[in-house]
């Protein structure tokens, strides 16, 4: 397929992902009654049962599964002086290159990246690869002058205006700021958090103390980041207002890359029983790493727009525990007694860190877009394309939908009993409007994975039909399995059991 005809249908199949989360209640445009506000977005009505039922998975497999991972929810405003000790007043920057002839603004590594992506597509990863080496070498000892030559020299333009009229490269800090205090001389400059990892570091003390936690353990959470970004595109993949579910993993120093490799093959293993091909999966290691870091993974999806990362492993070393000791005074170390137990004398240190950390919002987008199905099939001799969700039955929005087969006759009045009796244990939706051909495809549409239909033969022997999303099959039961039926499909011990 040539580069054009590919990325033709790359975009179109990200505009029909994008119009299906809009029409079908998922995703919104925040306030876009006002005309919206660029790279931010609501979750709707299906949206955010989806996006619940990832989070409760991520935690759930994390806390539950784990004795020695513990949660916690620390607040988005935070002492400056974290920011200052974290490095991110400093140096939390990106770098900014700008088209003199579109005025737009760009992030440098994002079109280096976006170069070598191209290149790869044509088949040429050598060459791909080596252009990210450079760029990371040259991001390294922060010659910012090398970065624009770089682009200049692989002849990057402007997508607005096709021309490669660009200024140099600067940084750009990325941290929201704003005020506290009642009356502004007095007020103090503090940050929205750009992450949320160090809302973990500073109650690393706190947490072990009173959880009575020994090393190795970790510390999960999730909650809302936000970060200036210039460059903001691709749907919710790139937001300024974003959702984290990281995890911290306190480490004896020395066992960080044991661990690290652990962490790495694990959090694979959890994106595909979750329901992503291992195809569509990849590992990216960082040539430029950050300055906290001894090691880096990015585990990447392949996107209609391409492999990009959705999750990243991280061996931080004691970097941020040891600056935030040195900024506040207190001491941020750990008394191991299991290595006197070892044959090694009692030790005060400070622990390693494995971090994994992944976006709510980009699995949120590769859930979708890893669901999101065209197929052709023939129903009354016609063949016709049939679009449906595929989502894990453990994560779909929905679990199950009872339709009355006609609106008359007691139908609605049993199918509504069943409906009562269900609701407790599943989300459900009742529907008795139009043909109930018309109300499966609604339920394709949403990812609904189980249909079940109330008809005259109910009536009689209280049995039911139930529809299968994902093969469209139909078996006849008795009302008094349903429960067991869709439970035993839509639990997350489905998922929990092949970690």
């Amino acid at each position: 397929m040539a580069k054009e005809e590919k990325n033709t249908l790359e975009n179109t199949q990200l505009k029909d992902i994008i119009s299906h989360a809009k029409e079908y209640g998922f995703v919104f445009p925040s306030s876009e009654i006002y005309d919206g506000l660029q790279a931010v977005y609501d979750y709707g009505q299906m949206g955010v049962e989806l996006k619940n039922n990832l989070k409760q998975v991520w935690w759930k497999s994390m806390t539950q599964l784990h004795q020695n991972i513990v949660g916690i929810d620390s607040a988005i405003f935070m002492q400056p002086d974290t920011w200052k000790a974290s490095g991110h007043i400093d140096s939390f920057n990106d770098p900014m290159i700008d088209n003199k002839d579109s005025k737009k603004r760009y992030r440098a590594d994002v079109l280096i990246e976006d170069k070598a992506a191209e290149y790869e597509k044509a088949g040429d990863k050598e060459k791909a690869d080596a252009l990210l080496k450079l760029m990371g070498h040259l991001l390294e000892k922060e010659d910012l002058t090398g970065v624009q030559e770089l682009i200049i020299a692989e002849g990057i333009k402007c997508p607005i205006s096709g021309t490669s009229n660009w200024t140099e490269v600067r940084q750009f800090n990325l941290m929201f700021s704003t005020q506290v205090g009642s009356v502004a001389e007095d007020s103090t400059t503090i940050y929205l958090r750009p992450e949320t990892a160090q809302g973990i570091f500073v109650n690393f003390l706190n947490v072990q103390k009173t959880g009575r936690m020994k090393i190795p353990f970790g510390i999960a959470q999730i909650g809302k980041a936000f970060r200036n970004e210039i460059v903001a595109r691709q749907f919710i993949f790139r937001m300024r207002e974003f959702e984290q579910m990281e995890m911290q993993f306190f480490v004896r120093p020395g066992t960080e890359m044991e661990w690290y490799n652990k962490w790495r093959e694990s959090r694979k293993k959890w994106h595909e029983v979750v329901g992503v091909p291992s195809e569509k999966l990849r590992f990216h290691d960082h040539e430029k790493l950050a300055h906290y870091a001894n090691a880096a993974v990015d585990i990447e999806f392949e996107f209609p727009f391409g492999f990009k990362e959705v999750e990243g492993i991280h061996s931080r070393t004691d970097f941020d525990l040891k600056q935030h000791q040195e900024l506040s005074r207190k001491k941020m170390q750990y008394f191991d007694n299991d290595l006197n137990e070892e044959g090694k004398p009692y030790g005060n240190y400070i622990p390693y860190v494995v971090e994994t950390s992944v976006g709510a919002d980009r699995l949120f987008l590769m859930t979708l877009c890893n669901a999101y199905q065209e197929e052709e099939i023939t129903e009354n001799e016609q063949t016709k394309t049939r679009t449906f969700l595929k989502f894990h039955p453990a994560i779909a929005p929905v679990k199950a939908a009872i339709f009355p087969l006609v609106r008359k006759d007691g139908l609605p009045e049993k199918a509504m009993e069943i409906f009562d009796d269900l609701k407790y244990d599943f989300n459900m939706i009742y529907e008795e409007r139009d043909a109930i051909g018309k109300r499966y495809t609604r339920q394709d549409l949403i990812g609904t994975p189980f249909c079940i239909a109330v008809d005259y033969q109910t009536m009689e022997d209280n049995t039911v039909t139930v529809r299968e999303r994902d093969s469209r099959e139909q078996k006849r039961m008795n009302i008094s399995e349903l429960r067991q039926y869709i439970g035993d499909a839509v639990s997350m011990k489905r998922i929990f059991e092949q970690l």
